[in-house]
């Protein structure tokens, strides 16, 4: 990227597979109902830009496509590590709420998580969409590895790291043209 961009401490948290999916350009969507322990009790973006900080204790290979589910690193619960390497950052382009099974369902071919894991989604808080996030991904050249906090636990969705990241000198995963086919495709499923 030539332009410049500011530092962040905005973080979203998702599994470490689902990050490492992100990065590599194999999706580029997050599916979103939220923890336990949202502000308000569900789901909202809070911010546009944001580091992907990665966590790894609820990551089931069963609720992953097979050619993921061997990439989850098994952890103790309530396991935490001493560092998080934060290696990208997205801008959330793009949000929808679905609430019908068949829509999600038509989202396969675009993401990795199982039809199981869709249904338990759908089913937990039942009276609450399915968020579709897309994320334009960024890869950052040079990795951060950040002390973990106890204010970075819990079943939430945001965090504010303690120390920003500086998201200069970071290269897009997917091309332009990459992008808008997939968000095209994506958009046509789920409605605008």
């Amino acid at each position: 990227m030539t332009s410049t961009i500011p530092s962040t401490t905005h973080a979203l948290k998702e599994w470490q597979v689902a990050i490492q999916a992100l990065e590599t350009g194999a999706q580029v969507l997050l599916l979103r109902k939220g923890g336990i322990r949202e502000t308000g009790g569900k789901f909202t973006v809070e911010h546009e830009r944001v580091l992907l900080y990665p966590t790894y204790e609820h990551q089931q290979p069963r609720f992953l496509k097979p050619e993921y589910a061997d990439r989850v690193e098994p952890v103790a619960s309530g396991w935490h590590p001493e560092t998080v390497r934060i290696g990208s950052w997205a801008m959330i382009t793009e949000i929808f709420q679905v609430t019908n099974a068949e829509r999600v369902a038509d989202l396969s071919l675009y993401h990795i998580w199982t039809a199981e894991f869709i249904a338990d989604r759908l089913k937990w808080k039942p009276s609450q969409p399915l968020y579709v996030l897309l994320l334009r991904t960024y890869r950052l050249n040079q990795p951060q590895l950040i002390n973990y906090s106890p204010t970075y636990s819990g079943c939430r969705s945001w965090i504010d790291l303690l120390t920003p990241i500086d998201l200069n000198d970071s290269q897009v995963v997917v091309s332009d043209r990459e992008y808008a086919l997939q968000i095209e495709r994506i958009r046509a499923i789920v409605g605008s």
